[in-house]
């Protein structure tokens, strides 16, 4: 029998130390995931920071697996965001104050066709619900309730699949980036690397 798999897009950040080492050794980790096929990696991008805006600018990028499902969505779901907080712990992640500086932060974004929001199991939990009593009670949200009004998700994640329609959006990525993009202005984020699939590395873009 074929095992059922579904196709999990993955936000990916970080702004302390390295952030672009960092991030493709995230990638290689993902690939690395068991039972995981890396089917995609967006162009890496320069975004100014939001909340707390008194901290480096951010790299981000979203990478597309395919990914088991499960025996149930739910428990597809909870089990990636668990193997993605214990990826966050091996490649250096510290508790930090919400919106802070991150060593690195992995999200889930989408989860096939999956719409939910239910509570996380312990494995699941984030870094910071120690640090911060909003993250304690934190439910597992798929779609990503601020994937679709965050440039440095929607730009990454367009270079991927700009014509998907997430459960719940009622819009297209690529429609969505481009108006976040009005909203934000052209200066939030830039693109400063496209993706090496032999190198396994991001390549600089050079300014026009």
């Amino acid at each position: 029998m074929t095992e059922r798999r579904v196709r999990a897009y993955v936000g990916l950040g970080a702004n302390v130390g390295d952030p672009e080492a960092t991030l493709t050794g995230a990638v290689a980790r993902l690939a690395d995931l068991p039972g995981a096929r890396l089917r995609g990696i967006s162009r890496l991008y320069a975004t100014k920071p939001v909340g707390v805006t008194d901290q480096p600018e951010f790299r981000n990028a979203v990478a597309a697996l395919d990914v088991r499902a499960g025996p149930d969505v739910v428990t597809g779901a909870l089990d990636m965001l668990a193997k993605l907080k214990e990826l966050e712990r091996a490649l250096g992640r510290r508790p930090r104050e919400r919106w802070g500086p991150r060593e690195v932060d992995l999200d889930l974004l989408i989860f096939g066709r999956a719409r939910m929001s239910i509570e996380r199991t312990p494995e699941a939990r984030s870094m910071d619900a120690d640090v911060d009593p909003r993250k304690a009670s934190k439910l597992l949200e798929v779609p990503h309730p601020e994937a679709g009004s965050r440039l440095f998700v929607l730009a990454p994640l367009a270079d991927l699949a700009p014509g998907l329609v997430p459960p719940g959006w009622g819009r297209s990525v690529e429609t969505a980036r481009r108006q976040t993009l009005l909203r934000e202005g052209p200066t939030a984020v830039r693109p400063v690397g496209s993706w090496d699939s032999a190198a396994r590395r991001w390549r600089p873009i050079q300014p026009r």
